[in-house]
């Protein structure tokens, strides 16, 4: 019976496991964001080394669905996340 019942949960979690793996997360790192831009341009993405040695930046994260997540860090610190979708005319809404 024990059997049985991981076995179910095993094939039950198989859907949520599969839909997950298609939203594949894409982080980037800036030393601006303005969301106010319309259309909405994130800029020269740079890699983490680059802009950890600045007081502040930014790390977002994007899916294919146009959700993003902006974190900003200062001395390293994470001080502040928001989430954003990108609106079919560029800009962005908060969430």
């Amino acid at each position: 019976m024990k059997r049985f019942f991981f076995l179910l949960l095993s094939v039950a979690a198989l859907p949520v496991a599969a839909d997950s793996a298609s939203q594949e997360l894409r982080t980037a790192y800036y030393n601006s964001f303005d969301p106010a831009q319309k259309p909405w341009n994130p800029g020269q993405a740079l890699n983490i080394e680059e802009v950890f040695k600045n007081y502040r930046y930014y790390e977002i994260q994007s899916d294919s669905d146009g959700r993003l997540t902006v974190t900003l860090y200062s001395q390293g610190q994470r001080q502040s996340s928001e989430h954003y979708r990108l609106q079919p005319d560029g800009a962005l809404h908060k969430e």
